[in-house]
């Protein structure tokens, strides 16, 4: 796919989407949908961690309201069936670390977008804002899942319905994110960030993936049975075992992701 609303880079086993629509904020329209979606398939296949930000001044300022023609008419139900649950299952799916940076604000859809991501890393004039109930509907783009897992019920609720902007060192201190970075260190904190998962056990981070979105509808039986397979398989990669020998010699271990 050729990519018309996004930047695809690969380097040093870090893959880098930039959201790039910045004269609308990088609103979401049908064909940048379609675009993250590829573009997540492709660098789950082709590096070792994934980034997600944004050009300009923001991350993204959710659905685009003015981009197909009257959105009052839009079949929302459809829309996010057929073009938001894809692009999210592949960001929370994806078989790679997956890391928001979130350089503006994040808005609506572009809010729960971050939010997907394993990891959120926020410049500290970025901010977060359940939107949806200023034009009369509920927060979607996988909102009313993520929010009462990330921050519980009372701060969820709201963050739903007064649709205050949550500025990223709020956040932080909430569990909503990550992390929230002075915005002159923003870049070079994701980047290390990054390039870290990106030196790192591939294979188990997946399988830490794996552990700990299942821990959220298993019962402890359940989590402590999968932990144990999940173990024994991590015991079984040369990472592992590089790992161990690391260790014993009292060096930097040299993960190959395998």
């Amino acid at each position: 796919m050729i990519y018309e609303t996004l930047t695809y880079a690969v380097d040093h086993n870090v893959a880098v989407i930039t959201l790039n629509r910045p004269t609308v904020m990088n609103a979401l329209n049908t064909q940048m949908r379609a675009e993250i979606t590829d573009a997540m398939h492709q660098a789950g296949q082709a590096a070792r961690v994934v980034v997600l930000t944004g050009s300009g001044r923001a991350f993204c300022s959710g659905q685009d309201l003015g981009a197909e023609g009257n959105f009052a008419d839009i079949d929302l139900e459809r829309t996010l069936k057929d073009e938001y649950v894809p692009m999210l299952k592949a960001i929370t799916e994806c078989p790679v670390p997956t890391i928001s940076a979130v350089n503006g604000p994040a808005a609506g859809a572009g809010a729960n977008l971050a939010l997907a991501a394993d990891v959120v890393i926020a410049a500290e004039s970025a901010y977060f804002v359940q939107a949806f109930t200023r034009i009369g509907l509920i927060p979607d783009a996988g909102g009313t899942y993520l929010l009462p897992r990330q921050i519980g019920l009372a701060k969820a609720m709201g963050a739903a319905l007064f649709a205050d902007k949550i500025y990223a060192r709020q956040a932080s201190e909430m569990g909503m994110i990550w992390e929230s970075v002075a915005d002159e260190k923003f870049e070079t904190q994701w980047q290390a960030r990054a390039a870290h998962l990106a030196s790192g056990p591939t294979e188990t981070y997946g399988h830490v993936k794996t552990a700990i979105r299942q821990s959220l509808s298993n019962s402890e039986e359940d989590q402590l049975e999968l932990e144990a397979r999940l173990q024994g398989a991590c015991g079984r990669t040369r990472d592992f075992k590089e790992g161990v020998t690391a260790f014993l010699d009292k060096r930097t271990a040299k993960f190959e992701g395998r």
